[in-house]
């Protein structure tokens, strides 16, 4: 087994062998060279705008290459909880959001001609507990009355139509979901953001940010130089630092892990998922799966704390044990690939966008960010061309702190969240 991301292997990444220089003055400056980032220069370049994306690495090296590839419908919060907390009425704007993401994906692959396999095959979300199947059934009527959003069950005696595998309760079937390669993708939308007239300098990390003393624009010292810019937007998901404190100690580094196993017979993989659908369960430490290229990509929070080779080889063997409980059929295939990620979690579970110090920022996507990451990147760029981003309904709520405020940035309560979340998960 190689520490090595799967995904890397199928396209050439940006690299740092050519490096772009540090321009001195631009009217937007975006931190973070991810979806995000790489979507919000690209339309703020196709109005003529002149934008540099930072990166602290090389572009798309952070979760945008790391993840499972799974461009999803739907927030991290359940929509009934949502439409408690917010009123029906913005929790079908945020709803509707997640829909045209999806869409926002699917049209700049068409249009840009990226190759990265995007295919609308649908989510399946497994019922780990009979009584989670129960909770499914309550979800399919309510996304039809109140989102008129259809969705369907999968019993458990109909689940081999699209899971090989037992020990599910029953599932629920999205079909507008869709899956894609998520380096080939950011790789793509780096070019495409390029094209438009965007600047993309790697190994950029930013150092310091402050306003010049008119108080006009920011200057920005980079480990490779400074500039000034008008605007700044932080695109910086789970690896947000202390550059931007504020926002630092409203978003948690969550680790996620991925295995890829050899290639299997057509038809192990026909039979494992026979209809490709990105899988993922009800299980507070959830796993999630899909199939690419006849491989196993088999995911889930083994460890919470951001990668590393310990962390790695660690949640590499938890998946693997993971993968052969949900798929027997696996227990003699080897794995070639383990890596693993961070994620952004703010502490409502919610994604945030909006204003602070007057930074831009979109953030704490908690593992939906292939799909709301590049929606989000083009919606906060046209907010910030119209000076109207307090209006967008990721605005429209509380971005929080810490409770009590208990929390500067190092996630010292994350082997608590573990430990909580298996307990939860074992009780019911």
């Amino acid at each position: 087994m190689k520490q090595q991301i799967y995904w890397h292997t199928t396209v050439q990444m940006p690299d740092d062998s050519n490096l772009t220089p540090i321009p001195a003055d631009v009217d937007v400056a975006i931190i973070g060279g991810g979806y995000t980032g790489l979507s919000a220069a690209r339309t703020l370049a196709q109005h003529n705008i002149n934008v540099v994306v930072l990166e602290a690495e090389t572009i798309g090296w952070g979760a945008s290459s790391r993840n499972g590839g799974m461009a999803l419908t739907g927030l991290k919060a359940g929509m009934a909880t949502v439409v408690k907390k917010y009123g029906r009425e913005l929790a079908k704007r945020l709803f509707q959001y997640s829909l045209d993401s999806v869409d926002t994906v699917e049209q700049i692959i068409k249009e840009e001609n990226i190759n990265c396999g995007f295919a609308r095959t649908g989510h399946l979300f497994t019922a780990s507990k009979p009584k989670h199947y129960e909770a499914l059934k309550d979800e399919v009527d309510f996304m039809a009355k109140e989102f008129n959003h259809k969705v369907r069950l999968v019993s458990a005696g109909e689940l081999k139509s699209e899971i090989g595998s037992d020990i599910y309760h029953g599932a629920l079937v999205d079909e507008v979901s869709g899956g894609l390669n998520p380096a080939q993708y950011v790789a793509g939308l780096a070019a495409a953001a390029e094209k438009a007239g965007a600047i993309l300098c790697a190994r950029a990390r930013v150092n310091r940010l402050g306003a010049a003393r008119s108080g006009k624009r920011f200057v920005i010292e980079t480990e490779r130089g400074s500039l000034s810019a008008k605007s700044v937007l932080a695109a910086t998901s789970g690896y947000t630092g202390n550059v931007t404190k504020k926002l630092q100690r409203k978003i948690i580094p969550i680790g996620s892990f991925i295995i890829a196993t050899e290639k299997l017979s057509d038809g192990l993989a026909n039979e494992l998922s026979p209809k490709n659908r990105m899988i993922f369960d009800t299980k507070h430490f959830l796993n999630y799966f899909r199939l690419w290229d006849n491989r196993m990509i088999f995911g889930g929070r083994a460890a919470f704390f951001p990668e590393n080779e310990n962390t790695v080889s660690q949640s590499a063997e938890i998946l693997r044990r993971e993968m052969v409980s949900v798929y027997p059929q696996l227990d003699d295939i080897k794995v070639e690939y383990a890596w693993g990620g961070t994620l952004d979690f703010a502490f409502d579970q919610m994604t945030h966008v909006g204003e602070v110090d007057g930074m831009f920022y979109s953030l704490g996507y908690a593992g939906h960010g292939v799909a709301m990451g590049t929606h989000l990147g083009k919606t906060v760029a046209e907010a910030m061309v119209k000076g109207n981003i307090k209006e967008h309904p990721f605005a429209q709520f509380n971005f929080p702190n810490a409770p009590l405020g208990l929390y500067d940035g190092r996630p010292w309560f994350l082997p608590f969240a573990g430990m909580w979340y298996k307990i939860l998960d074992w009780v019911e």
